[in-house]
């Protein structure tokens, strides 16, 4: 009987003039491992050089999504007794976010299905991101006592008005239509489409530029689905442009409308610690020069989490257990600027040379 290899968590092949990334462990919604960073970041290595490649192409297998997050599960179960092991995937997925935002070749994303953290990172950061009716895009990390990570300080402030904001802190999935307004996409086509898509840039030559696989794009590409979200832009612009969470919580009572008291139950089943730590490196980030200084801030506090008893519990509560009823540590009033000040602290080495 002839013996089945079983296929790697990342497939990398060359198609025409497109090296393609195929995430491919459907069953864990693709979320990436160790192993898969480390082949994701070889695979770019040898795309850039080959001359024959054009452009990367990311997607993920089965039919669920291009990627659910990270391993926070293997980050639960070492990071009390062996925390080096969660500080050293992030390290590598921090500078993995980076070299994708700063690829030479054009890196193509199609974000069909769940798109969430760790999965933001590896597509957002991309020159040529592509959305579906089917995408289910959020940063959902205040509910796991986490925060907005793999840059993600950096993508939501650069969106029109405080939309980035309320992502970052309710952690709210949203679909394509408000992904690209919140530009961490830029291309709506079709589920039904998207093999046609990837068809057409297995055809580009090798000489092929990113306006090549922008018209490819366009060819097949059309308007997104409305958004009922986007109706209350006005309303999240004002609300959630103060300082503190304090400050956000008076706004959205004040306003009293349904979707503000919505939004205020929403935030309060959040950490209220990462919901402080949150908003205080989505305003750094607003501040910041580049991508890479971002991504040692949070660096920083994702070290620091890893003895944050919020961020255990979270974990629990969202994937160990799935009782969905996580019990907070302390309450927003109680998070004091001493508490967030050992989020911000780390004497290792930077992730980046002159970091």
């Amino acid at each position: 009987m002839e013996m089945q290899t079983a296929l790697p968590d990342v497939i990398v092949e060359r198609q025409g003039a497109i090296g393609r990334l195929r995430l491919n462990r459907p069953r864990a919604l693709n979320s990436l491992n160790q192993a898969m960073i480390r082949a994701i970041d070889a695979a770019l290595t040898e795309f850039e050089r080959d001359q024959s490649i054009a452009a990367v192409l990311v997607t993920g297998e089965g039919e669920r999504g291009l990627c659910a997050g990270g391993d926070i599960r293997m980050i639960y179960e070492s990071g009390r007794e062996r925390p080096e092991e969660g500080a050293q995937f992030w390290r590598e997925e921090f500078i993995v976010n980076s070299r994708i935002a700063a690829y030479r070749k054009p890196y193509i994303a199609i974000m069909d299905g769940i798109v969430m953290g760790g999965g933001v990172g590896i597509s957002s950061h991309g020159s040529h991101r592509i959305v579906t009716e089917r995408t289910r895009f959020a940063m959902p990390e205040t509910g796991i006592g986490y925060f907005t990570d793999v840059g993600a300080t950096w993508l939501l402030p650069r969106g029109p008005g405080e939309f980035g904001t309320y992502l970052g802190l309710t952690g709210r999935d949203v679909g394509a239509a408000a992904a690209i307004y919140a530009r961490l996409a830029d291309s709506f086509v079709l589920s039904e489409n998207v093999n046609a898509l990837i068809a057409s840039l297995v055809d580009l030559p090798p000489s092929a530029t990113a306006e090549d696989v922008s018209a490819a794009i366009r060819a097949v590409s059309g308007k997104a689905p409305a958004s009922a979200l986007l109706d209350h832009v006005a309303l999240i612009d004002r609300c959630f442009a103060y300082e503190t969470v304090e400050e956000i919580f008076a706004a959205l009572e004040e306003d009293g409308s349904d979707f503000a008291r919505e939004t205020v139950e929403l935030l309060k089943t959040r950490s209220a610690i990462s919901l402080k730590l949150t908003l205080s490196l989505l305003r750094a980030g607003r501040d910041s020069a580049t991508l890479n200084a971002c991504l040692e801030r949070e660096y920083a506090g994702c070290v620091a989490m890893l003895s944050n008893p919020d961020f255990y519990e979270g974990v629990r509560a969202a994937v160990i257990d799935k009782d969905r009823n996580p019990k907070w540590s302390i309450g927003l009033h109680e998070v004091t600027p001493q508490m967030l000040a050992r989020f911000e602290r780390y004497n290792g080495a930077p992730l980046f040379a002159g970091g």
